[in-house]
């Protein structure tokens, strides 16, 4: 039997988004690796940084990274692993995958270091999270997008619960 359809909408509601937190991610100059068969490689190491919002607030540990491909055409893939530590001492541990594409000279002026105007750059991930906290576990039962933003020493982002 084929599903019905109609024309003015989908036939699902689209999902409400509910802010989770925000974050202002610290990060140090990038490692350039250099171009590889998949792209051009880099790595940026994730200093710390601070999470606040209406469901998680703590500290983002140092020691995690973000793990860069470009590809030729300027798109970003993003992948950085990290831990927060919430204001009740629980860990999370992050796998946040993203992509960041904009116009090559906002591009351009992201990857030395200068600011931009973040409405010039689509920047958006997917973090997952694990952690053994009872009271976190729905972080484990639930998707998550982010829209953020690239400042010459962190990473801001606005995370989601879908």
């Amino acid at each position: 039997m084929a599903r019905r359809t109609t024309k003015s909408g989908p036939l699902v509601a689209a999902p409400r988004l509910e802010h989770v937190f925000d974050a202002r991610i610290r990060v140090a100059a990038p490692f350039e690796v250099g171009l590889t068969r998949s792209g051009e490689r880099r790595i940026i190491a994730i200093t710390g940084g601070r999470v606040e919002g209406p469901r998680l607030s703590g500290a983002v540990l140092p020691g995690g990274a973000d793990y860069q491909t470009i590809a030729p055409d300027g798109c970003t893939y993003l992948h950085a692993r990290y831990i927060i530590e919430t204001d009740e001492h629980e860990r999370i541990y992050v796998e946040n995958e993203g992509i960041r594409f904009g116009p090559k000279r906002a591009l351009d002026r992201l990857r030395r270091g200068l600011n931009v105007d973040p409405t010039l750059v689509y920047f958006r991930t997917a973090p997952r999270f694990e952690t053994q906290s009872p009271r976190l576990a729905w972080m484990m039962t639930t998707l998550f997008v982010a829209s953020g933003a690239r400042t010459p020493d962190e990473v801001l982002l606005s995370v989601f619960r879908v």
